[in-house]
């Protein structure tokens, strides 16, 4: 039987994708039921690609939010919305090609883009960047071969540095300077947010071979650092791919996240982050309190616990693809243990509010780990009496 696909509806799945991507709401049914609930609102088909109401501003980090109506002008009888102002320095459209990281070839050291910074550039940048969330999962090397191509651009009072509709060429940090945020709405333009010395935007036309979602126009002078779409791709998004797909590995080997589905298990994956760790180094300390857990990448790692008599003793170890901390998150006390690095540990970590929001199907199985830690201290200790309490 043959279906012919309506009108529309591939844009409109890939907005809501895009919008999923980008939000990563906890609850995905809700968000759906949200987001084209607002769809329906506007009988304007234009309102598909303004992410039926979500804000959506072409950047992760948020924006002053400010209300999504008109603008007053000097006029108190005009209700037309201010425009942003026109633009001095408007860029041509760039060809948006399909980048595929497992395809991507490392390139030598004479094709990797350096701009000459001094100290004092370098300092700044450095200050810049350190918040942005999509530069974390970059290597030291990585980061340094970011810092080396991102290059600075001076931006002018009524200055456009992205239009609404265009092809990506670059993303932006914010050294200094006030940047507003206009987006379309029902064909009007409105000013939905700005930037005040800090942030970052552009990102998502270069992630999704999207237009720009909206027009970021300078309000005073200001200095930005700018990374051309080539290298944000071959080493920023290539980078968070790799992570990703070593980190779904990871977890794929945990036999506890055998309950978890492959969406469930790369929403998992996302939510982390690697440490490492030296020989001798605590990792968790009995007694404190719990805000993350941790899988173990690399390594091993070998657990102590001290009873009321002072004592310590060595009651478990954990080597690559185990995981630990969890029981705390699970019984929402102190840590029971202290884990010790054995060696140079590399552990991929889980901070509380995702391993809340992500590990519902695996409560049962953690709940069951309870039980066989008490088994293994009554077996070093000879009682479990107050150790239990520590949980």
């Amino acid at each position: 039987m043959n279906f012919e696909i309506p009108p529309g509806l591939t844009d409109l799945l890939q907005d809501f994708t895009v919008a999923v991507l980008r939000e990563r709401p906890p609850e995905l049914v809700q968000f759906a039921v949200d987001y084209f609930n607002k769809l329906n609102e506007s009988k304007n088909a234009d309102k598909y690609q303004k992410r039926g109401g979500v804000r959506f501003v072409d950047s992760p980090v948020a924006a002053s939010p400010l209300p999504i109506e008109p603008m007053q002008t000097d006029d108190e009888d005009d209700d037309e919305p201010m425009a942003p102002p026109p633009s001095r320095f408007r860029r041509k459209s760039v060809s948006a090609e399909r980048y595929d990281p497992e395809a991507d070839e490392e390139l030598g050291e004479e094709d990797k883009l350096v701009y000459p910074k001094s100290d004092v550039q370098r300092q700044r940048l450095g200050e810049a960047v350190k918040d942005i969330l999509l530069f974390r999962s970059l290597e030291p090397e990585q980061m340094q071969e970011v810092l080396d191509a991102m290059f600075e651009k001076q931006a002018e009072p009524d200055e456009h540095i992205i239009d609404q509709g265009d092809d990506g060429d670059n993303f932006y940090v914010i050294d200094s300077g006030k940047y507003d945020i206009y987006v379309l709405i029902e064909g009007k333009s409105t000013l939905v947010g700005n930037y005040d010395n800090k942030g970052s935007f552009g990102e998502l036309a270069l992630m999704y071979n999207m237009p720009r979602a909206a027009t970021i126009v300078a309000t005073a002078p200001g200095t930005l650092w700018a990374l051309d779409r080539s290298t944000f791709r071959r080493i920023v998004l290539k980078s968070a791919f790799l992570k990703r797909k070593m980190y779904e590995n990871l977890l794929e080997n945990v036999p506890m996240l055998k309950s978890l589905n492959a969406y469930e298990r790369m929403n998992v994956a996302d939510a982390l982050h690697s440490v490492t760790f030296q020989d001798g180094d605590i990792i968790i300390r009995q007694g404190d309190n719990a805000d993350c857990m941790f899988f173990l990448q690399e390594g091993d790692v070998r657990f102590t616990v001290r009873n009321d008599a002072n004592e310590e003793k060595e009651v478990n170890r954990c080597t690559t693809g185990g995981y630990f901390g969890e029981l705390a998150l699970v019984t929402h006390k102190p840590r029971a243990a202290t884990a010790h690095s054995v060696g140079t540990t590399k552990v991929a970590v889980l901070a509380v509010d995702a391993f809340e929001r992500l590990m519902g199907p695996c409560m049962d199985i953690m709940s069951r780990n309870i039980d066989e830690y008490e088994e293994q201290l009554v077996q070093v200790f000879g009682s479990k009496a107050n150790i239990t309490d520590l949980r």
